[in-house]
């Protein structure tokens, strides 16, 4: 059993596997920072400055207690939040998106055959015949 979870293991597919989800992790991180730190910026100052991470709707205020420690946290919606979730992900789709057409234009088109004539054995019948005629 162990031999046999040995071979699966070192099969290729499953390496390619491991490396995908490497990769994507870190392209998934290099994607969060480029739009937390670089779009949703740029796009908050264009909506008037506002901040989509701070935007939520408050269900239950926070409760504070006389000495002014938090007793009770705040119970929010926090669709701002969403909102860059949702940046993010048209980001990631279009930045595939590029990534699939650009391994398209490496590959090879694929090399047509040419369409298959009488064979050697046709031929030779066809000889014979008008041979015969």
């Amino acid at each position: 059993m162990l031999k046999e979870f040995k071979n699966f293991i070192m099969t290729g597919n499953v390496i390619d596997f491991a490396v995908a989800v490497i990769m994507a992790t870190a392209l998934g991180l290099v994607i969060n920072g480029f739009v937390g730190d670089i779009i949703m910026p740029i796009v908050g100052h264009f909506a008037g400055g506002i901040d989509f991470a701070d935007m939520k709707v408050v269900l239950d205020e926070a409760v504070v207690g006389a000495d002014g420690a938090v007793t009770k946290g705040e119970n929010a919606i926090m669709y701002g939040k969403w909102i860059n979730t949702i940046i993010n992900l048209i980001i990631v789709g279009f930045v595939m998106f590029l990534m699939v057409k650009a391994y398209n234009k490496t590959k090879k088109p694929p090399v047509e055959e040419a369409p298959a004539g009488p064979s050697e054995l046709d031929l030779l019948t066809e000889i014979r015949d008008a041979l015969k005629k």
